[in-house]
């Protein structure tokens, strides 16, 4: 991964607001929506989400968790080559006592504003999303996986 790949896709995770989270119900594959933010070190991706929402229950059963994050339809002229990142890796959640509790909450509500009020209904929770690996897709044809030390280089790059 060159420097301009490792910018588009910082700016790609830094910019879009939603992410498709996959995972397992029932022993079954599932498909939910969720917005997120990137913790600045790299660490993980932060969600907030219900108690009552299938996917919190999903993932307190089993940890294991993919995210996509795709560009807008418009920045591509096919849908095969818009530039999209797949991370897959275990969600803990994180409860207001944790240690990096405030530190997620920030990261969150500094991308996503408007979600602060949701920060007062007490079925919602943090959740941080560790990565394993990571599939970046710049383009038709372009597409590296970014795994271990060099995946948190580049997801701790300063904006």
């Amino acid at each position: 991964m060159d420097a301009s790949e490792s910018a588009a896709l910082m700016s790609l995770l830094r910019t879009q607001p939603v992410a498709a989270l996959a995972t397992l119900h029932k022993g079954a594959p599932a498909v939910s929506m969720v917005p997120f933010a990137l913790l600045p070190d790299g660490a993980g991706f932060v969600i907030h989400v219900s108690q009552l929402a299938t996917h919190t229950q999903d993932m307190l059963k089993n940890p294991a968790v993919a995210l996509l994050v795709t560009a807008p339809l418009g920045a591509a002229e096919s849908p095969l080559a818009l530039p999209r990142a797949s991370v897959q890796g275990q969600a803990r959640q994180c409860p207001p006592d944790s240690p990096g509790y405030g530190h997620a909450r920030q990261a969150y509500l500094d991308k996503l504003p408007d979600a602060e009020p949701l920060f007062s209904f007490g079925d919602f929770s943090l959740f941080v999303i560790e990565p394993e690996s990571l599939r970046w897709v710049a383009g038709f044809g372009r597409a590296m996986s970014v795994l271990g030390d060099r995946m948190r280089v580049v997801l701790s790059q300063p904006e």
